[in-house]
């Protein structure tokens, strides 16, 4: 009898341990000149037992290599169809090292910090590609979904989740920060004013942090900076949770709730997260339900240097060479310009000199303007008050003009193609001076 007991006992065990089984493939990359030239990591890539090869599986990215026993739960989650078939890429960040394998410079900060999508265009353009060119030890190749997927990160891996999924919120809609490092390091402490300007994506975020969380005072406050981002992704209509504790600068916390926040990013797939409604005013008088970019080809003939002349023919704005403000002059009588003056401050990201191609005045008198980091719409008092994202795969330096129709705008490409979308704007009627929006 107690032989049997123990044999039903084993056969149990291994029956839990079978439906949570998996398998765990490494490489190292090595990156392309392209992005972080020099640099190698290590990739983890987790394979659930019951993955066949036979269709694509979600893609959940990890920062830092495998963090919160995420492969346990993972398979917990699949195996309770609380997860869809999921395949898990953990990545670490990037070392350079001489020929003796000493490490020369560690590029963690650098690329985890950084507010561009130059660590997600990494993602996309090498570490993804080279996990599909894999095989499971059961010879099936490893196929990945490439929209409404899921990344995670700690502390500079957080802002660099969050990030990636701000620049690419069809790969990952779905994001989960811990003690993320929204603060004055490379320009992360920025992210929660552009959040409130820029039109919504669609996105799920959950961030996680703690009153004690001070990792290094000199850059701010960690828990200030997550509570900011929190008001500003509620401001902008995201679906967003938080776990607010008194936990110090940590993966403790992150581990005990990452169960229960795995559940809530998956719980309405095959779903994908959707845009809220921001409370922006500038936008939400703007934006059209249901309006997006609609291409068509035609030809254009490619127009001298960006500049915009507002509506009373009285004012010109111009980009300046060395400064990410376009400079704003006075005309008088005889079409002469003075009194210039850095007067449209934009929004950039990690710090870089803005690529400006074209701009425009509406109706109101609000300056309209192309940019790699989206298109900044100015009051006249040149402060950005709304940001839209640009056609998805066009580049800001391809555009050479912005039209502002009644109902519309289009942008006109190098490529031949125009972009049209569909806003509650109206057009700049020359000679006609917009109402005045006073001192603001």
């Amino acid at each position: 009898m107690r032989h049997q007991v123990l044999t039903l006992a084993l056969a149990i065990v291994a029956l839990c341990f079978n439906a949570n089984a998996h398998e765990i493939i490494k490489f190292t990359h090595k990156s392309s000149n392209s992005y972080y030239p020099g640099t190698e990591r290590e990739v983890q890539v987790y394979v659930p037992d019951a993955y066949d090869g036979t269709s694509a599986a979600c893609l959940y990215v990890g920062l830092d290599g495998i963090l919160c026993n995420a492969p346990h739960v993972i398979d917990s989650l699949i195996a309770a169809g609380k997860m869809p078939m999921t395949i898990g890429v953990f990545v670490q960040p990037g070392v350079i090292k001489d020929k003796d394998g000493n490490v020369l410079r560690y590029n963690r900060s650098n690329e985890f910090d950084m507010t561009s999508d130059r660590f997600v265009r990494f993602l996309e353009a090498e570490v993804l590609p080279a996990v599909e060119r894999l095989h499971t030890a059961k010879g099936f190749p490893i196929k990945l979904m490439h929209e409404g997927n899921m990344i995670f990160g700690l502390s500079s891996g957080g802002i660099a989740a969050f990030v990636a999924a701000w620049h690419r919120p069809a790969l990952f809609g779905r994001v989960f920060s811990g003690v993320g490092t929204f603060v004055a390091m490379r320009g992360g402490n920025d992210l929660q004013a552009i959040v409130r300007k820029s039109e919504p994506r669609p996105l799920r975020v959950f961030l996680q942090d703690g009153t004690n969380d001070v990792w290094n005072p000199l850059f701010g406050h960690w828990y200030e900076g997550n509570r900011m981002l929190a008001t500003a992704l509620d401001f902008a209509g995201y679906d967003a949770r938080y776990d607010w504790s008194d936990c110090y600068h940590g993966v403790k916390r992150a581990s005990e709730i990452f169960p229960q926040v795995m559940e809530w990013m998956w719980h309405d797939w095959p779903a994908s997260p959707r845009a809220g409604k921001t409370q922006n005013n500038m936008l939400d008088t703007m934006l059209v339900e249901g309006s997006s970019w609609q291409a068509e080809a035609r030809a254009f003939a490619e127009p001298l240097e960006p500049y915009a002349i507002y509506p009373s023919t009285k004012i010109v704005a111009r980009p300046h060479s060395r400064s990410n403000c376009l400079w704003q002059y006075t005309i008088d009588q005889n079409g002469n310009e003075q009194n210039g003056q850095p007067f449209y401050w934009l929004h950039n990201y990690d710090n870089s000199l803005l690529t400006v191609s074209a701009m425009e005045f509406d109706g109101a008198g609000n300056l309209w303007v192309v940019t790699n980091a989206g298109i900044q719409i100015c009051d006249q008092n040149g402060r950005v008050r709304g940001i839209l994202m640009l056609p998805d795969g066009v580049d800001a330096a391809d555009v050479i003009k912005i039209v502002i129709k009644d109902g519309e705008i289009s942008l006109w490409s190098r490529k031949d193609v125009e972009y049209t979308r569909k806003l509650n704007v109206t057009a700049p009627t020359p000679f006609v001076t917009p109402k005045s929006q006073g001192q603001g």
